[in-house]
């Protein structure tokens, strides 16, 4: 039997009925991964803003992991090898003497909603009352003047719903009394990141704290875009 013959005969490696990796389903850690990367490819001048938005859209709609590769295959990251850069964990309580006592902001909600979103300044401590209603606390597009900020939730037979951007530390600290208290834990990959400290109850009522994919603050990457423009300079001797 010569060598060809043989290879014919050879079992594939893969048995029969396992798909291929790039068609299984791609996890939330996998998109977050490829929304980094993205990230990165923006602050670094490698994307138009239009070009980021359009992949993170694209990113959001992907089933699979062949899907999601397609968005990065002709970025650099994507075709590194070994870990990049480690950046220590955010703390999981803020610092001491860092956040005041009192509240900068009140958002109250008694048998009603209120929202707070927009272009607003975030202080270093919200407070959030929701009884028997609902309140929206909305960070995507908020200035951050501090790098630390505690969203204080009390929810009693209402909801409390928190977004914040994407590239933000996310920690909680709270809990709930017959109620639910979920906060998806982020990691920034930027140090200059803010972080926002989830704390407060939730009885017989619910606290809900989350990315809006597709949000940066956006201070952050202007920071980082000084950063590269100076190395530039510097490199080309001006």
């Amino acid at each position: 039997m010569d060598l060809q013959k043989q290879d014919l005969q050879k079992p594939d490696a893969r048995p029969q009925g396992v798909p291929a990796v790039s068609e299984l389903r791609a996890s939330d850690a996998e998109r977050d991964r490829i929304a980094d990367i993205l990230h990165d490819a923006l602050a670094e001048g490698r994307l138009t803003a239009d070009e980021h938005a359009e992949r993170v859209e694209g990113v959001l709609r992907a089933k699979t992991v062949g899907e999601l590769e397609v968005f990065i295959r002709d970025l650099p990251a994507a075709h590194r090898r070994g870990p990049g850069p480690v950046h220590p964990a955010a703390p999981r309580r803020p610092t001491a003497g860092a956040i005041p006592i009192d509240p900068d902001d009140n958002v109250v909600a008694v048998f009603s909603s209120a929202v707070r979103k927009g272009r607003w300044r975030a202080g270093r401590r919200i407070h959030a009352y929701a009884i028997f209603g609902s309140v929206e606390i909305d960070l995507s597009e908020a200035l951050f003047d501090h790098q630390q900020v505690v969203v204080k939730s009390f929810a009693v037979f209402g909801s409390i719903d928190i977004r914040v951007p994407e590239n933000v530390s996310l920690r909680s600290m709270g809990g709930g009394v017959l109620g639910s208290f979920e906060v998806a834990t982020l990691d920034s990959g930027e140090p200059e990141a803010p972080i926002v400290y989830v704390d407060g109850w939730a009885v017989l009522g619910s606290v809900e704290a989350r990315p809006r994919r597709g949000k940066v603050v956006a201070d952050i990457l202007d920071r980082v875009q000084r950063k590269v423009d100076r190395s530039l300079r510097k490199h080309l001797g001006h």
